[in-house]
């Protein structure tokens, strides 16, 4: 089975961000809440509806992960746009938010 993770765009900035399981927002992927394939992860997305009513977030949806095989519990984004959006803007790695990990 694969596992999910919710993701949404904040509002205030609209920055990349994962449902973690105290239903709050983290930018980091493996902070986030993960949920098997189907009641469980709308189970999940539905949590996050709270954080839409509330104007936090915008558009909300599931994302298939993968766990890290060195741990079995780390999640990697699976395909590229949401492999690009975990990661960050994919031009110029001295601006943005990625530029304050180096």
């Amino acid at each position: 089975m694969t596992s999910h993770a919710v993701t949404a765009n904040r509002l205030t900035d609209g920055q990349v961000v994962y449902l973690t399981p105290a239903r709050t927002w983290s930018e980091k992927l493996h902070a986030s809440q993960l949920a098997e394939a189907g009641d469980d992860a709308n189970a999940l997305l539905q949590s996050a509806q709270a954080s839409v009513e509330a104007r936090l977030v915008v558009e909300p949806y599931l994302i298939p992960v993968d766990t890290d095989a060195t741990d079995g519990q780390t999640p990697r984004a699976v395909g590229r746009r949401e492999t690009i959006r975990a990661a960050g803007p994919s031009v110029r790695l001295d601006l943005g938010h990625q530029a304050a990990q180096e």
